[in-house]
């Protein structure tokens, strides 16, 4: 079997690694008004979560 000629660098192999690292985030969108948020989490326009109004938004 092959062997390498010469050891990898351990900044190589964290580059290799970074690149799989970086995606871009999944959005929900709201049924109510049509927003994009972070799925599982609080939507930050008008405060619902799963239907229900969990954080008082005041105009």
């Amino acid at each position: 079997m092959a062997n390498p000629k010469r050891k990898q660098s351990k900044a190589r192999s964290a580059k290799r690694r970074a690149a799989n690292r970086f995606k871009a985030p999944q959005l929900s969108k709201d049924t109510v008004d049509g927003t994009a948020y972070r799925p599982h989490r609080v939507n930050p326009n008008n405060g619902m979560y799963r239907g229900r109004q969990v954080i008082d938004m005041e105009a």
